[in-house]
């Protein structure tokens, strides 16, 4: 029996997208970042404050605390800099990188985002640190020398979004073919029909031509 609730797989209904492109409409954060006002509760004030001293108050652009999370913007030029100084100082002892990745707000002049979540496991501490560049200048120092543990993240968002990280040991595709054209999750690179050369010159049909499960 039929009713008003039936969708297609994962809930997809209209569209006949079953990749979730199609019915995933989510508003882009504004082009400016809006610093949180401090104090900004529990340990993060001591960090901000341990780190500014470490590195210069002006090493970090912005501080934003949300849903409980601390997210610190920095210049891609500070970004080594910040890493080196959030795992050796005593008072703030980061020592895990557990994740380097990447976003793309095409809308924004500096689109491509280069996200790291470092774990204190000391303190029992977390932080994010972000920082943006520009597909015409997409360069940021890398932090495999702070953190060995980056080395096949870094490579993995240069695979996925072009993002350049100087100083890396070896900066080389590691999900596509060294000889791949185009970045597979910016926001302007084609969702289907590409030619797969590995695979006897097949084709993955665009989202909206794909079949709907129900």
């Amino acid at each position: 029996m039929s009713t008003d609730n039936d969708k297609g797989l994962f809930g997809v209904s209209g569209t006949g997208d079953t990749s979730g492109f199609g019915g995933l409409v989510r508003p882009e954060p504004t082009a400016g970042v809006v610093p949180s006002p401090a104090p900004y509760g529990g340990y993060f004030d001591e960090l901000v404050e341990v780190l500014g001293e470490a590195v210069g108050g002006e090493a970090v652009r912005a501080v934003v605390v949300d849903r409980g999370e601390l997210t610190l913007h920095v210049d891609p030029d500070n970004v080594l800099n910040v890493c080196r100084a959030l795992r050796d100082d005593p008072d703030l002892r980061f020592e895990l990188c557990s994740s380097v990745s990447g976003v793309d707000y095409p809308s924004q002049e500096k689109r491509l985002h280069v996200v790291y979540h470092l774990t204190s496991m000391t303190f029992r501490r977390r932080v994010r640190i972000e920082t943006a560049v520009s597909v015409e200048d997409p360069h940021v120092d890398s932090v495999t020398e702070v953190y060995p543990t980056a080395d096949w993240q870094e490579r993995e968002t240069y695979d996925m979004f072009g993002v350049v990280f100087d100083g890396h040991p070896n900066l080389t595709r590691i999900l596509m073919p060294d000889d791949w054209e185009g970045f597979p999750q910016r926001k302007d690179y084609p969702l289907g029909g590409i030619p797969v050369e590995y695979k006897n010159d097949a084709e993955i049909a665009p989202p909206d031509e794909r079949r709907a499960y129900k």
